[in-house]
């Protein structure tokens, strides 16, 4: 179903419905088609002030990003621009200024809800001409304006979102998702992500996560509500999830160990929670373990999907690598001259999905996201095994040693419930015998930072958000490690090389930077000590 449909006719059949909520305060319905009338005369107003074009991709749409720490306005806006002729986009503060400016001058973006300090004066140098404009100050024009007209079915070739591959380690790609390819999308996951109508879905992070973004979309699409936070902190995400009525929670990896944390301290408060469903395509088996001792009733979907072209399948067991292809989406894993391969080699994954977009902004990349054929890649790398389809990561993220291909994911989940042992980050290094070796680099065990609770006392939980192993004062030896390896691994995956560093490099995200890492045990000088 259409998003704006579903907000207007749950307007007039149920206005009280809570449609958006933030940790203090919350727009019904009623209240939302209210105020989408006065956000888009705001940003009506600001890109015929200074008028910036668009991508061509677009078919002229100004582009409006919203780039703020509060998800609830984030979303506010992104959905009250759902029922007008506007393109959205939600850009992370977080990442680095230069990629913030050349995505939006290169995107064509016309309007900016920013409150950096240094962004408008960086896009000038650039020369660009829109508007950069505070939350505050946004906040103060929505409640002068006079209301435009009241939002509309748009028409489903119309440009709707403007989304971005990455935008932490290399400069952002981006590419459009129009209203049908949306709808196709929401169509895959209301029929096995159990978004419902009148459904209260807790979804924390930032609303530049793809994840958020669609929990958002999803929620509205069906009728059910948005409950957002900023950051994750456990006392108050309980106190929500009970207070709220919360039955699902959306959420990347790390909060959902989190989650599994808060819930071990106070299990009455997520007494209503029904389904937990996360992301990607590395599930550490542990934290589905974890989440499953502490809340039995609890079901856990991990889905694998590209937001490039949508949700692809899903893992209700193990790791989240073994993964279920939902019907109607096709699957085919190929060579590198794009031929298909047979059932147990692997290759890069293509996919045929109606979710796909058309391709990435020429503005901001040259690379090829939709073959002649209708197919597309992202560049993850798999194969098909007992029918399923196995993730092996990124192209980066497979190696070659001595003449064996090794997924360096597959090396980090052997280790997944190693006694003592927290995250870890399997790498390529030179070797000038075998090509390359498998290394892993172990981040040096230590007990979280404390957390508050409800009575005002500090905890620390002995585990880590990465894997949820408990905590030891000291990591266990290379003998210890590379016996636990050989009992799991086939012998070319089993590392030839093991160090520990204080701190793994992470993006904002959370995720490890496999790359960064490599580059820093080869540099000179690195802190990285050799077992």
């Amino acid at each position: 179903m259409p998003i704006t449909r579903s907000v207007l006719e749950v307007a007039r059949a149920h206005p009280d419905r809570i449609a958006i909520a933030g940790p203090d305060q919350a727009l019904t319905y009623g209240e939302l088609v209210e105020d989408s009338r006065r956000s888009f005369a705001v940003v009506d107003t600001l890109h015929r002030a200074h008028p910036v074009v668009p991508a061509p991709e677009t078919g002229g749409i100004p582009i409006t990003a919203v780039s703020v720490g509060s998800a609830f306005h984030a979303a506010r806006i992104v959905a009250g621009l759902a029922g007008y002729r506007a393109v959205s986009a939600t850009i992370d503060p977080l990442w680095p200024l230069a990629h913030r400016v050349r995505v939006i001058a290169r995107s064509g973006i016309g309007v900016v809800i920013s409150d950096s300090t240094d962004l408008s004066e960086a896009l000038a140098a650039e020369g660009w001409r829109g508007t950069v404009i505070g939350l505050r100050e946004f906040l103060a024009l929505e409640a002068a304006a006079a209301p435009a007209d009241p939002p509309t079915v748009r028409d489903g070739d119309e440009a709707f979102l403007l989304l971005f591959s990455s935008g932490t380690t290399s400069d952002p790609k981006a590419f459009l998702k129009t209203r049908a390819q949306y709808r196709a999308n929401f169509a895959i996951s209301s029929a096995h992500l159990e978004p419902r109508p009148g459904v209260a879905t807790l979804a924390p992070g930032p609303l530049s996560y793809s994840l958020t973004l669609y929990a958002l979309i999803e929620c509205l699409a069906s009728g059910g509500g948005a409950h957002l936070a900023d950051v994750f902190e456990p006392a108050a995400i309980a106190r929500r999830v009970r207070d709220g009525g919360i039955t699902r929670v959306v959420a990347v990896p790390a909060i959902v160990q989190a989650l599994t944390d808060a819930a071990r301290r106070d299990p009455s408060a997520f007494a209503a929670l029904e389904l937990v469903v996360t992301g990607g395509a590395n599930l550490p088996s542990s934290i589905r373990a974890g989440l499953a001792a502490v809340l039995p009733g609890v079901r856990l979907i991990s889905y694998y999907g590209a937001a490039e072209i949508g949700f692809i399948g899903d893992s209700r067991d193990g790791d989240g690598t073994l993964i279920t292809v939902y019907d109607g989406i096709g699957v085919s894993v190929r060579d590198d001259t794009r031929r298909p391969l047979p059932d147990g080699d692997v290759g890069e994954l293509w996919v045929l999905a109606e979710a796909c977009s058309d391709g990435y902004l020429a503005g901001t990349s040259t690379d090829t996201l939709v073959g002649p054929d209708g197919w597309a890649t992202v560049h993850d790398q798999a194969r098909v095994q007992d029918g399923r389809l196995a993730l092996l990561g990124r192209a980066g993220d497979i190696t070659v040693t001595g003449g064996h291909k090794v997924s360096l994911p597959e090396v980090e989940r052997a280790f997944d419930g190693m006694p003592g042992l927290g995250a870890v980050c399997a790498v390529a290094l030179p070797d000038p015998r075998l090509g390359t070796i498998v290394a892993l680099v172990l981040e040096e065990a230590r007990p979280p930072a404390p957390v508050s609770t409800d009575a005002g006392e500090s905890t620390a939980e002995p585990a880590t958000a990465a894997t949820g192993a408990r905590w030891a004062a000291e990591i266990p030896g290379k003998d210890a490690l590379r016996a636990w390896a050989r009992a799991r691994l086939a012998p070319q995956y089993v590392p030839r090389r093991w160090y520990t560093v204080p701190m793994l490099p992470r993006t904002a995200g959370g995720k490890i930077r496999r790359g960064e890492m490599a580059d820093a045990l080869l540099a000179e000088g690195s802190t990285a000590v050799r077992l």
